[in-house]
């Protein structure tokens, strides 16, 4: 052979071994992808592989009413259970109605598929059919035509569960499975929804009936066709006879027994924002430990009383643009959630209904100044017989315009005591507090009472945050005024039982001097009188101490209030921010938390609240803050701190120059005789006079504008003995004539009490 010929040769030996190569690549790269491809075919299937992580969660109330339950995303009613919680008749009734020989055989029966051949081939056609549990099961996993290459898929999934589980997995996955009528899955659903018991407890009759329903939920729907059911039941009660489970006679009481099925509940009977909040609370884990109905802590009839009462006030309201409210009622003892609607209706979309007040982010008014007066309170910025400027103030804020705070009336009410201000919520003094204690100070202890969503640096907020700058929900502040009833004791919101961890406070912020100073103001119906008047909606004829709210531009309105036992807290406004007309505070949500608050109360009154400890109750005149002098035109009670007694003694208050611009005001006022005017009570005002409390309910009547001549008031044609500017006078059924003179100018309002028949009897709940 030549040596030409052999380099040939030799090269074409070559690239038939580098085409041989490439070749066994491509073949091992195939074989890699189809053996990845074919792998989740081919490995055996575990019983964490088919966990069921969705199911349907029911809840009840505090007494075991049931509130309602939540289905799975793909709208099942699907509940959970091990094996060892289904009742033992119901194991035998579906054993024995679907294979009986389950334990017997591996993923197929072959000798069942071998009997339905030949009786198939007799008949002509097919009489029954071979599918195992462990087959059915898979159909269940994966739903797969009714065609031979289905069929192959079903049995070659049957294989994979059986090299991978053992009997009592796949029973336990089969039967929590079923098929049991409409969109309830597995016996537990199917035991809870028809017979209101728990799978453990179904007796021989209700198990044979169920066990009956899956061959064909549909057809055996027993609430349309329950005679077929009853004769599907009767076979399978026969075939239990036949595989030893039941005698004769024991199969025939089963077959009389009446068995009644309970009508079906509404998905949801109370509490739908709760119900939602509280599952997405809920780790998936904890909800699987146990198929039981979650047992919260709502009280049923009240949640439902509620419900009724803001769609009440929402009618009431319709002509002033108000379409939302939300409200929470709190168990101050304990910190349980008792109440809780989150708009008017759930199910209406179209009005936004989904949203859910209580754990909305709004702007909170006024309602967040108790807790900065507390706070300067503690830190000794003001004490509680300080006298605050409630005149016109101007604040620098870096490249923004000069920020000037007023009241939604646009007028100054100059000197006033520490109480009248929080009490009538003026916007000025408060400002005016918080520039002293520091907004950072403030933000860090509105976060301490569990504010989380105020997470902006103090420089967004700014001055404007104790009138609302920032965004909280009522949840937060229901829980912030929890910790006012408990006297600065902090505490968790409970929401279910069993309770998780301790209901002892989390963290008392402060001592309870102050917060009970707090209390006393909050609760003084007298002080408020200026803005709300001494009988409105805020005053009931037991002790409580509330606070309203109203953000800029009449979006929002809140009032959040508690009596020794219970915290309510309420919002009324606009899901969409639209602006409502002519509401606040005391018109729009107190209303709400009257009627809520005379529920709780109607059957045993609350304690009264104590008065602040380690303090002294002195007069003082209500314009200086001192001890009253015989030209103080209107003197008051003030508690005080013991050390402050010496400065109580001094006669007489110098007003500085920041009131120069408020003197020169009323100053012109007075001078126009125009002005001269009664501010309380209003004409025409109508008063009730609850039985018991004749004496202790009391009207202020207050006059603006005051000329140089003595004033002179006249009630009915009868002078009354005093000159002064302002009065409480004791309530008295009639209709009066009130009237007010200086020199040549007067005012004059009629106003009618009248005796209220009873004290609100509407019939309380307990627990």
């Amino acid at each position: 052979m030549s040596k030409k010929k052999f380099v040939v040769r030799a090269e074409a030996l070559k690239s038939i071994m580098m085409r041989a190569k490439a070749l066994t690549t491509v073949i091992v790269i195939l074989l890699l992808c189809v053996t990845v491809r074919l792998l989740p075919y081919l490995t055996p299937i575990r019983t964490a592989d088919i966990a069921q992580d969705k199911q349907a969660i029911a809840f009840t109330d505090r007494n075991q009413l049931l509130l309602g339950t939540l289905l799975t995303r793909d709208r099942e009613h699907t509940a959970v259970v091990p094996l060892n919680q289904v009742s033992p008749q119901f194991i035998h009734a579906i054993l024995a109605a679907e294979d009986g020989t389950f334990y017997h055989h591996g993923a197929l029966d072959l000798k069942a598929i071998a009997r339905a051949i030949k009786d198939a081939i007799h008949a002509k056609r097919i009489l029954s059919g071979a599918s195992t549990i462990t087959m059915q099961l898979a159909r269940m996993l994966d739903s797969l035509p009714r065609t031979v290459s289905g069929k192959t898929q079903e049995i070659w999934l049957s294989w994979r569960l059986t090299a991978g589980m053992n009997k009592d997995d796949i029973l336990s996955a089969y039967i929590n499975r079923l098929p049991m009528g409409g969109n309830i899955y597995g016996v537990e659903a199917a035991s809870r929804i028809y017979f209101s018991i728990p799978a453990s407890d179904l007796n021989l009759a209700q198990a044979s009936f169920l066990a009956a329903i899956p061959n064909n939920p549909t057809y055996f729907n027993p609430y349309e066709h329950y005679q077929r059911l009853k004769q599907r039941q009767k076979y399978v009660l026969n075939r239990m006879i036949q595989d030893g489970y039941i005698t004769n006679a024991i199969a025939q009481r089963a077959y009389t027994e009446k068995v009644i099925f309970q009508s079906r509940q509404p998905g949801i009977i109370a509490a739908p924002h709760f119900l939602f909040w509280l599952s997405s609370q809920i780790l998936p884990t904890s909800l699987n430990k146990s198929s039981s109905p979650i047992r919260t802590t709502i009280n049923r009839p009240l949640q439902q009383f509620v419900e009724a009462q803001v769609q009440q006030i929402l009618t009431n309201l319709a002509a002033n643009n108000v379409h939302d409210a939300a409200a929470l009622v709190i168990d101050n003892h304990t910190g349980e959630v008792l109440a809780y609607v989150g708009s008017p209706d759930y199910f209406n979309e179209a009005k936004l209904g989904r949203n859910d007040g209580v754990q909305a982010l709004r702007q909170p008014g006024s309602t967040l100044k108790p807790f900065l007066y507390e706070l300067a309170l503690e830190k000794s910025v003001i004490r509680p017989n300080t006298i605050l400027a409630d005149v016109p103030a101007n604040y620098a804020i870096p490249g923004a315009k000069l920020y000037s705070p007023t009241d939604y009336t646009r007028s100054f009410n100059g000197p006033v005591r520490v109480r009248v201000a929080l009490a009538n919520s003026l916007n000025v003094p408060a400002v005016r507090v918080l520039e002293k204690v520091g907004v950072q100070t403030f933000l860090n202890r509105l976060r301490d009472l569990g504010f989380a969503h105020l997470t902006q640096p103090a420089e967004y907020y700014g001055l404007g945050l104790t009138l609302g700058s920032g965004e909280v929900s009522l949840w937060e502040l229901a829980q912030a005024y929890v910790s006012i009833a408990r006297f600065g004791e902090v505490i968790p919101m409970v929401s279910m039982f069993p309770l998780v961890g301790s209901l002892d406070a989390m963290n008392r912020v402060t001592t309870t001097t102050t917060w009970e100073l707090i209390v006393d103001m909050l609760s003084d119906r007298y002080a408020r009188a200026t803005a709300f008047g001494v009988d409105s909606v805020l005053n009931l004829p037991f002790a409580t101490a509330v606070k309203t709210g109203t953000s800029s531009n009449f979006r929002d309105t809140w009032t959040v209030g508690f009596s020794s036992d219970y915290t309510v807290a309420t919002w009324v406004g606009n899901f969409d921010g639209e602006p409502m007309r002519q509401v606040s505070g005391v018109t729009g949500a107190a209303p709400l938390w009257n009627r809520i608050m005379l529920h709780l109360h109607s059957s045993q009154e609350p304690a009264n609240f104590p008065p602040p400890s380690g303090m002294v109750k002195l007069p003082m005149c209500a314009i200086s803050g001192l001890k009253p002098t015989p030209n103080c035109t209107s003197v008051v009670e003030e508690f005080f701190y013991p050390e402050d007694k010496s400065n109580y003694e001094r006669l007489q208050l110098n007003l500085p120059g920041e009131y120069d611009e408020w003197l020169a005001r009323q100053n012109q006022f007075n001078l126009a005789s125009n002005n001269f005017k009664i501010l309380s009570p209003h004409n025409r005002d109508l008063f009730l006079l609850y039985p018991g409390e004749e004496g202790k309910q009391k009207l202020e009547f207050k006059l603006a504008g005051i000329s140089s001549e003595p004033v002179e008031w006249w009630l009915n044609g009868e002078k009354l003995d005093t000159s002064a500017n302002a009065l409480f006078w004791t309530l008295r059924p009639g209709n009066w004539t009130l009237s007010a003179k200086s020199g040549e100018i007067s005012d004059k309002v009629t106003f009618q009490v009248q005796l209220a028949n009873i004290k609100p009897t509407r019939r309380g709940f307990s627990y």
